[in-house]
């Protein structure tokens, strides 16, 4: 009844008010013009189909329409291209500088005049140019706020000879270069300072971004090589960039007194910046840091900030770009905080608005120009000495510092990537005047070749120069061995620990260094046994460690306090992993379980044993005073084992409950590479879906092992999954939350591998 009535009303409602609108309309009609009369007449007399047609040319041909479809065949493609040449083991940003260019008129244009008029119309550029203008400055910014400061502190005295000695050089270079070119090609009425200034800096400039994926993609970024090249490269951006605003000022301000003034007003608004706008932001980061989203007027605010600093610079005369990346730099430190205004920018920015500005520079870039000897001749000089300046100087100045030759070449040939960030600077000069059309499709070419170069010159390095064995990162990425220290019960323990540390260095095992620890109650033993006791304890252990090819040193030691006995073992040792047992040993209670085993006076595992065989619940955090003892007195990474007859170590699972569990990732690239293991990760509280560098690592590994890792969120977590593994692996407080929170899981986890991270003083 209740439907009929609501159908109804809906009947006289919408009816009455549609017989109302006709009526209006009729009665509208009559004071039509004879004017508007006729033009309705004509319109009849035109069929409906050609009428339909003209509107949908006029909507297809308006700018808006322009600007969508514009944006679409930019995106698909620059994937496209990123696609193809990160195929071909370059970074994706090559191939979207060449979308750019194939879209422009040195291909498109040239072979499809038609659809390059229609597609990109002369009026249509500037809405083109402003947009790729907003998705540099959202660029910028995020470089500023990827660029950590507080690695401008490390190795800093090398890293600045480096840097420096990679800028002078190309730009004394770019400078005499422009004195013989400068009557032939430089644009007219231009001043030689600023023609010959301008090639100088285009000459000089690396790529910080680019080289920073590139070390990320080649696992550098945390061996020496690669935080030098990293340090250098940041301390490159800072000092180009800030060049770059001083060469802009002079352009702009038409003489070197007007510019003196530019430059004066430029050092008071970064003052500002520094001393005045970032200790009140970094007051907003500490306040708003613990929360996991920002709430709009705090977003608000930064984003004002940013606007504001670009607006600033862009009037002051250094350009609005010096300002957003200015801006970025000012940023709170706070991890959690940058990360999310990374997330909030990047993908409009780098998805949506970047690959607009690499068509608009391929719209610029025309290769066919260069139609002569000459011109080609004059493009291989610019590229040569590119190369000479950067690379070279680059490699000496590291080589001056007393590292190697091998390293030093690595270093010039990253310093010499100049990517997207050459092309930004191009453009400045572009619509500064500065280039000839010629001339900038030059400085592309070069950026595209010096880019393009790096990835099969590192890989012809490495070939020419192969990386000694004791260069190579351990499992830590250290240089040195990486050594564990394990403490075992009864034999049986001890075997599944053998089991578990092949898994984490197996093919590593020439550069690692294992040791067995094994203690005994001293009021238990007599001097005629202990050797025998050592002998029966480690038997077991050393059959296990050969039959996957491990090198172990024991160690046998009565005591009557094990968790101090333990720590300071490890401790003195300078280990880098400690691993104690944690489960009731089958020999308790028996003559040969005091010959042989003593996991009960390391951990009181009664309760535990039960719980994980299902047999009792938790009641506590998991480990009692003595296991909590061992905790607090261990320096290094410590894990505690439960075992519950771990034979392989195929399937593993990993859950991440907070940002500190982060450190596990590393633990699932040594499974991965040392026993080809499964993963499957429990992203328990969306962890690495909100944290960037967790969700860079993840991603990282997936690229390097295909298949071999599982992503899901708790909601499938259960106990057949849990069940169908071989082992978890967990962080201490992951451990404890459960422990005290789900006890009920705890009788379906498999063996457990309880992770402490290293404590950062140590």
């Amino acid at each position: 009844m209740k439907n009929i009535k609501n159908i109804l009303f809906y009947i006289i409602v919408i009816g009455g008010f549609s017989f109302l609108m006709f009526v209006i309309v009729q009665k509208g009609k009559r004071q039509e013009t004879t004017e508007a009369a006729s033009i309705k007449i004509f319109q009849t007399m035109n069929s409906g189909l050609e009428q339909f047609k003209s509107t949908l040319h006029h909507n297809i041909t308006e700018p808006l329409g322009i600007l969508i479809l514009q944006i679409i065949s930019i995106i698909i493609a620059a994937r496209i291209f990123g696609f193809i040449l990160k195929k071909m083991g370059q970074p994706s940003v090559i191939g979207e500088i060449i979308a750019g260019i194939v879209l422009g008129p040195s291909f498109v244009g040239t072979h499809f005049p038609g659809f390059s008029d229609f597609l990109f119309p002369e009026g249509s550029l500037s809405n083109l140019k402003f947009f790729s203008q907003i998705g540099l400055i959202l660029f910028m910014f995020i470089i500023g706020m990827e660029l950590d400061l507080k690695i401008l502190r490390k190795k800093v005295h090398e890293a600045f000879l480096i840097s420096h000695a990679s800028i002078i050089v190309p730009f004394t270079l770019g400078m005499a270069l422009a004195y013989y070119i400068y009557q032939s090609h430089a644009p007219a009425n231009v001043e030689f300072l600023s023609f010959a200034l301008f090639i100088g800096i285009s000459l000089s400039i690396t790529a910080f971004p680019v080289l920073a994926r590139i070390l990320q993609e080649r696992q550098l970024t945390k061996t020496r090589v690669g935080s030098i090249a990293i340090t250098c490269a940041a301390i490159d951006d800072v000092t180009a960039w800030c060049i770059l605003a001083a060469v802009v000022a002079i352009v702009k301000a038409g003489s070197f007194v007007s510019a003196l003034y530019t430059i004066l007003l430029a050092l008071i608004f970064v003052i500002m910046m520094l001393k005045l706008v970032r200790p009140f932001l970094k007051r907003i980061g500490d306040i708003y840091s613990h929360q996991d989203t920002l709430s709009k007027p705090v977003v608000a605010i930064f984003f004002v900030t940013l606007l504001s600093s670009s607006y600033l610079a862009e009037i002051i005369g250094i350009h609005a770009l010096f300002g957003a990346f200015l801006a970025g730099v000012i940023m709170p430190q706070n991890l959690h905080f940058r990360n999310v205004f990374i997330e909030k920018v990047e993908d409009v920015s780098l998805v949506l608005l970047l690959p607009l500005f690499f068509v608009f520079s391929g719209l610029r870039t025309q290769i066919g120009l260069l139609n002569d000897l000459d011109q080609w001749l004059m493009c291989g000089v610019i590229i040569i000495l590119a190369i000479a300046g950067k690379f070279l100087s680059s490699a000496l100045a590291a080589r001056f510092t007393n590292i190697s030759w091998r390293d030093s070449l690595i270093i010039g040939v990253l310093m010499n990537t100049r990517g997207l960030t050459e092309l930004i600077a191009l453009n400045i000069g572009f619509d500064l005047g500065l280039l000839t059309p010629e001339v900038f499709s030059m400085m592309v070419i070069m950026a595209l070749v010096t880019t393009f170069m790096t990835g099969p010159v590192l890989d012809l390095i490495n070939y020419l120069f192969p990386e000694k064995a004791s260069d190579k990162l351990t499992g830590l990425q250290n240089q040195s061995k990486y050594k564990i220290l394990f403490s075992f019960g009864d034999s049986e323990r001890g075997r599944s620990m053998v089991r578990l540390i092949s898994s984490l260095i197996g093919k590593n095992a020439n550069n690692s260094a294992i040791t067995a620890l094994h203690l005994e109650p001293s009021n238990e033993l007599h001097q005629f046994n202990i050797q025998e006791v050592e002998r029966v304890s480690f038997k077991p252990i050393k059959r296990e460690a050969n039959k996957y090819n491990l090198a172990l040193e024991t160690f046998f030691k009565p005591t009557l306090d094990f968790e101090k006995e333990i720590a300071e073992t490890a401790n003195n040792g300078d280990y880098d992993l400690l691993i104690v047992g944690m489960g009731q040993s089958i020999y308790e209670g028996s003559l040969l379980g005091k010959i042989i085993g003593i996991t009960t006076t390391i951990i009181n595992p009664e309760k535990l044993y039960h719980t994980l065989t299902g047999h009792e619940k938790m009641l506590n955090n998991g480990f009692n005073d003595r296991t909590n003892a061992i905790i607090r007195s261990t320096k290094m990474e410590l894990g505690i084992f439960a075992d519950k007859g771990l034979k392989r170590v195929d399937d593993v699972i990993v859950l991440l409950l907070s940002e500190e569990d982060e450190f596990l990732i590393s633990y699932l690239q040594k499974m991965i590479h040392n026993n080809q293991s499964r993963i499957t990760m429990i992203d328990y509280n969306d962890i690495i879906k909100n944290k960037l560098p967790i969700k860079e690592k993840i991603r990282a590994i997936e690229q390097q092992a295909p298949n071999h890792t599982v992503l899901f969120q708790k909601e499938k977590l259960n106990a057949p999954l849990l069940q169908s593994m071989n082992l978890l692996l967990i962080s201490i407080s992951g451990w404890r939350y459960f422990a005290e929170n789900e006890p009920d899981w705890l009788e379906h986890v498999p063996s457990v591998l309880i992770l402490k991270h290293r404590e950062k003083n140590s």
